[in-house]
């Protein structure tokens, strides 16, 4: 798993971090906003986000930001949770695939984005967005397959528990 923030700023002084968890197997995303990054925020990403993926996260690389530290650790310690941070300068080629998935919400979410600009609404809205891409939308890097059907077809353990009512 790679997480990575993404500052978003839809008008002048409104701006909200987009964290991204990306499986880099499946391409399986969870994307909520907060209002910061900080340590606290990343403990709580942690928590509800990270639960929605069908699967136990095992490892998580970070690029070593100050919301990856101090508390985010001990949380991942508590969850048994190894974590990885690699220095800046390595980046962003080690973490492309989450790179990469900012792009993709950046472009498909974010871009498009006409709702309030309040955090409940615009999560409410990223849990929608999430959930289309995760079991409906088909990625060109899984053979045009979801994440949802690509975990049932190469992982059926790791699966979500029910398929999409579109596959066949």
């Amino acid at each position: 798993m790679q997480v990575d923030t993404l500052d978003v700023r839809p008008l002048p002084g409104v701006a909200f971090k987009h964290y991204t968890a990306r499986d880099v197997v499946s391409r399986w995303d969870a994307v909520p906003a907060y209002g910061r990054a900080t340590a606290k925020t990343a403990s709580a990403f942690l928590d509800s986000p990270m639960a929605r993926m069908p699967f136990r996260v095992k490892a998580i690389q970070v690029d070593g930001g100050s919301e990856f530290q101090a508390e985010f650790e001990q949380a991942c310690a508590a969850q048994g949770i190894r974590l990885f941070a690699e220095g800046a300068a390595s980046l962003p080629k080690l973490n492309a695939h989450v790179e990469r998935a900012h792009r993709t919400h950046a472009e498909d979410f974010n871009d498009l984005y006409e709702g309030d600009l309040d955090l409940p609404r615009i999560n409410r809205a990223l849990h929608h967005w999430e959930r289309v891409y995760n079991t409906i939308r088909p990625h060109r890097s899984l053979d045009k397959r979801t994440p949802a059907e690509y975990l049932h077809l190469r992982y059926p353990w790791a699966a979500p528990k029910t398929r999409p009512s579109h596959m066949s």
